[in-house]
């Protein structure tokens, strides 16, 4: 890590202001003391779900796409004041934060269209939040170089355009711009403070007293450095909920996750499971402004009511879990409800759990897959799981405990019977998978598709997203170099991509010409503009997806690799595999426990997972 180093803005002429004093005087028609905003693709939860993962993958030229499907994704609500109705979350807990210091009439939070109506002369402090500002997250760099000419998705565009409108802002000598959120890090590691205009980087929670801090330091024309990491909450009681509402109704569930993946930065918070009785707070709070849509952000949503309890977390709190759900769907005002994140290992331990909540979750649903589901309104559920790959080697390297409480080694078999689980319960997942990671083989790859045309072998389905392997910032991968751009993939990475996306489409083709269409269309983006963008390596990856010739006339020319079937464990089989003091944490009206296994080291439910107003539903709450 960097050391933090002191910036004087060049800009700024304040700096004999007093903290105390400026602070404890509103501004009067001279502009918020304090404006939060963040890019219009990150804040918009009104056009569709999946707009703003388009918005975060797919470059310029393809925007018409959007605006056909969605030709007012760009129409925002403001309250009376011109306020922004939502923002992201993360907004909000920072807007939280500084309202224990600052008062209301200090601090708006606005679209970047409104930014002139409250950054005036008075204004000390622009606070951006941001997600990908140069796209180069996962995926968003991936797809962006497959199908266009820049690596900036749309939503790297947009966000420079709210740089630049800040930047150009007549009062910009007047105040300093402090930038949060997940995306900060691109910022920083890429030396884009002077193009930005950017003044500070904050990475961190925003309930850190550091943050007010450096808000205050900010208002008196400090020096600020480039990059400071504010401290995380290390218990739940210090903790933040909003109580104003936020895009997609998010709020938080859980911090951190504990299963320890080299690549992923969330798991290095403290794992934290938030309390029920506030996250039901903050839900009526985001009913109460209008938002009919509530999701629960979380890293893995079944270790809540497990974290620093006798059971290991892995094993989820099947009653503890129910009983959240239930109260939130059944919450006056609430239409609809979306899953965060989870992990496939805990589909395998207690399938039964999962048909309970398929059962309260799949009524508010708002996604519909006619040809996967069977549910009557073929209502579907879609959490996001992260696979990565389906080579064995290299889960052990990156992500050893990934299917805990199930050995690392049986990875295959884990997400074959986890996603048969999910999909029996109308469960079609959003997986991801990476590609090009540090050290990876062409056997690691052919693994990996082996897992994918086992799915199809199965009748299984899940949404597979293959991105390039990316670096992030404070992970323990954080120096390893991968595969950095899609004309360094070889013809099975390029294969792997391009079989997910075949893979994908099956629930989308209704008609006889869907196909067709798909075959055409990728011909001819092949034939215009693709077959020069990418290499040759993509050519046979990209004839296999638009189905020029069967998949076996491919493999036989030797131009794909045709996944060869796996031998895998079933569910009695993995139980088998599990240390012999992990069974007494199984369910019983699961099955499949070892037949030498009487059922007396069992624990009952009362001691396992308590109903509501038992003793540790009661700590929840």
């Amino acid at each position: 890590m960097q050391p933090a180093v002191e910036k004087k803005n060049p800009h700024f002429n304040r700096a004999s202001e007093s903290t105390a004093g400026f602070a404890r005087h509103p501004p009067a028609g001279g502009g918020k003391l304090i404006v939060l905003t963040a890019p219009l693709t990150e804040t918009i939860d009104h056009a569709g779900f999946f707009i703003q993962m388009a918005l975060a993958s797919i470059p310029q030229w393809l925007e018409f796409v959007l605006n056909r499907k969605y030709p007012k994704w760009r129409e925002v609500e403001c309250n009376e004041d011109g306020t922004a109705r939502y923002m992201p979350a993360g907004v909000r807990v920072l807007e939280k934060s500084l309202l224990r210091e600052f008062t209301a009439d200090e601090v708006a939070a606005c679209f970047p269209d409104d930014l002139d109506k409250f950054v005036g002369p008075d204004t000390r402090v622009v606070a951006v939040s941001t997600h990908n500002p140069l796209g180069v997250t996962f995926a968003a760099g991936v797809y962006t170089s497959i199908y266009g000419s820049s690596k900036e998705p749309l939503n790297s565009i947009y966000t420079r355009v709210m740089f630049n409108k800040i930047k150009s802002s007549p009062y910009r000598k007047n105040f300093q711009v402090i930038v949060g959120g997940s995306g900060g890090w691109q910022i920083a590691q890429n030396n884009a403070f002077e193009e930005l205009g950017v003044d500070c980087v904050a990475e961190g929670r925003s309930e850190s007293r550091d943050t007010l801090a450096l808000f205050q330091k900010a208002i008196a024309g400090e020096a600020l450095p480039r990059k400071i990491n504010l401290a995380h909450p290390t218990s739940r009681d210090a903790i933040l909920f909003p109580d104003k509402r936020t895009t997609f109704g998010v709020v938080e569930m859980t911090t951190g996750c504990g299963r320890r993946c080299q690549f992923c930065v969330p798991d290095l918070n403290p794992q934290i499971d938030l309390p029920k009785g506030r996250i039901m707070d903050a839900v009526r709070a985001n009913v109460r402004e209008g938002n009919k849509l509530i999701s629960l952000a979380t890293e893995d949503m079944f270790i809540w009511g497990q974290v620093r309890t006798d059971t290991p977390f892995f094993f989820p709190n099947r009653e503890a879990l129910v009983d959240l759900y239930t109260e939130i769907v059944n919450t006056p005002g609430v239409e609809q409800h979306l899953l965060s994140h989870c992990t496939m290992a805990p589909f395998v331990v207690d399938p039964e759990l999962i048909r309970q909540l398929s059962e309260v979750l799949l009524p508010k649903s708002p996604i519909h897959l006619p040809r996967l589901s069977n549910h009557p309104q073929k209502k579907a559920l879609v959490p996001l799981i992260g696979l990565e790959t389906g080579s064995v080697r290299m889960a052990r390297q990156i992500m050893p405990s990934k299917g805990i409480p199930f050995s690392i080694e049986d990875w295959p078999s884990i997400v074959l019977e986890g996603l048969s689980v999910a999909n029996q319960n109308n469960w079609f997942p959003m997986m991801t998978l990476m590609i090009g990671n540090p050290g990876e083989t062409d056997q690691d790859v052919r693994e990996t598709l082996d897992l994918v045309y086992e799915m199809d072998r199965r009748g299984l389905f899940a949404f597979l997203v293959p991105s390039i392997f990316t670096p992030l910032h404070d992970t323990r991968m954080e120096h390893q170099t991968g595969v950095t751009r899609t004309r360094q993939l070889s013809p099975l990475q390029w294969q792997l991509m391009m079989k997910c996306w075949k893979h994908n489409l099956r629930p989308g083709q209704y008609s006889w010409w869907g196909p067709l269409a798909w075959r055409a269309g990728s011909v001819f983006m092949w034939l215009y503009r693709l077959r020069k963008l990418n290499g040759p390596n993509f050519t046979w990856p990209l004839m296999m997806f638009a189905g020029v010739a069967p998949e076996r006339v491919l493999e036989r020319v030797g131009k794909i690799h045709v996944g060869k079937p796996l031998l895998t464990k079933s569910r009695r089989g993995l139980i088998a595999t599990l240390r012999p003091n992990y069974l007494k944490y199984l369910r019983s009206d699961n099955g499949d426990l070892p037949e030498e296994f009487s059922g007396e080291g069992l624990l009952n439910q009362s001691q396992m997972d308590p109903v509501p107003g038992g003793q540790r539903l009661k700590v929840l709450t």
